[in-house]
């Protein structure tokens, strides 16, 4: 049976859309500290968010060594500017896209 606080809680608050996906795509908006529940194929994991992070947004599930491909779908979407920690947002300010280059300088 469901304790009281489970109740309303979905039963995942982002989601990974292949096993080998380093990312996931929050369903919510999360607070730094929330323990959140990722759908990663059929498992569901936990991570603690390292920062606040908006809805529709990426949170690393592991650590991302800079320079290294960040998958998303199975495929890599880009890659880390930076180390990113787990539980860290991952956007722009970290991830540098494959399909479009900033512009240096």
């Amino acid at each position: 049976m469901k304790g009281e606080a489970d109740i309303g809680r979905p039963a995942f608050d982002a989601i990974a859309l292949a096993p080998a996906d380093n990312v996931a795509t929050l369903l919510r908006a999360v607070p730094e500290g929330a323990v959140l529940r990722i759908r990663r194929g059929a498992a569901v994991v936990e991570i603690a968010a390292a920062e606040p992070i908006a809805m529709g947004h990426k949170i690393a599930l592991g650590p991302i060594a800079a320079g290294a491909p960040v998958l998303k779908y199975g495929i890599p979407i880009g890659e880390a500017r930076v180390a990113i920690a787990a539980g860290t947002h991952v956007h722009v300010h970290n991830l540098q896209s494959r399909r479009a280059r900033r512009p240096s300088g």
